[in-house]
């Protein structure tokens, strides 16, 4: 990763634990469970920023300018596909954290199936 994905982290890591701390003033008579929960809420933030920040990181997101043996095969007949232009997925990550991804889109020229790789 480079140092402003990892100073992003460290940023949001540092808010989230500054938010469990002032929830956790607000909430003196919170049982362990509910402190548990609020915590696992708070930290999927910061587990969803960094799987989309990881995934974006990869190289293999990026196809379409590589060679026709280097891109990613059809799942059906295994042609290597042709490339569409890059598409948006949107992801849930735990606690319903919406992860998005950006990737190259391709479809088959064999059998026409639309595949967005790599899965």
């Amino acid at each position: 990763m480079d140092k402003a994905t990892e100073e992003h982290w460290r940023e949001l890591s540092e808010q989230i634990l500054t938010d469990i701390q002032e929830w956790r003033r607000t909430h003196p008579k919170a049982t362990f469970r509910e402190i548990e929960d609020e915590v696992h809420e708070r930290m999927s933030r910061l587990e969803a920023q960094v799987l989309q920040d990881a995934a974006q990181a990869s190289k293999s997101r990026e196809w379409s300018g590589t060679a026709m043996q280097e891109r990613p095969k059809c799942p059906v007949c295994q042609t290597p596909l042709q490339a569409r232009g890059q598409r948006i997925r949107k992801l849930q990550g735990a606690q319903g954290q919406e992860v998005t991804l950006t990737r190259d889109y391709g479809t088959c020229p064999n059998c026409g199936a639309g595949v967005f790789p790599p899965r």
